[in-house]
């Protein structure tokens, strides 16, 4: 919504269109009825689908912004807002410290997946395999960071 907001998409696509609303109620009453085959999943199996999610609105973030013909520079950074943004409210209404926050890899991955589609545009690629470019590079990075423990440096305050 927010990323809606800032290219000028207005109504926000997920306020006009009711399969979003339903789409989210629908998964939020499986997950109260199933909470205990939920809480069963491996970390891992959950880490992945994360990751999975992450590119996936990375990359529609970026289209969109592109579609609305908001500069690459741009749309790379609202891709990257749009993959982190439901991440991050998600964590918060679980009373968690935000992923991003946690994980420096995670944003970058976002940013990566958002940059690899609009190179692949830029050198002609169909929007399809642009996609899949990005996505794939953003899951890729994400998942291989989380199991490697990869972080980027940081500044230690003394």
């Amino acid at each position: 919504m927010v990323r809606d907001l800032l290219i000028g998409a207005v109504p926000p696509e997920s306020i006009k269109n009711w399969r979003y609303a339903a789409t989210a109620f629908g998964a939020a009453m499986l997950t109260f009825f199933f909470y205990r085959m939920v809480e069963s999943f491996p970390a891992r199996l959950l880490m992945g689908l994360d990751a999975g999610g992450l590119a996936l609105f990375a990359v529609a973030g970026t289209e969109k912004a592109l579609d609305y013909n908001i500069h690459p520079f741009m749309a790379a950074l609202l891709g990257t807002i749009t993959g982190v943004g439901g991440g991050t409210i998600r964590d918060i209404f679980l009373a968690h410290v935000p992923r991003v926050l946690q994980s420096d890899i995670y944003a970058t991955a976002a940013l990566l997946g958002a940059v690899v589609l609009i190179a692949a545009r830029k050198i002609g690629a169909s929007p399809v395999a642009a996609a899949f470019a990005g996505g794939g590079a953003c899951l890729v990075l994400r998942v291989v960071a989380a199991l490697l423990n990869w972080n980027l440096p940081r500044i230690v305050n003394n």
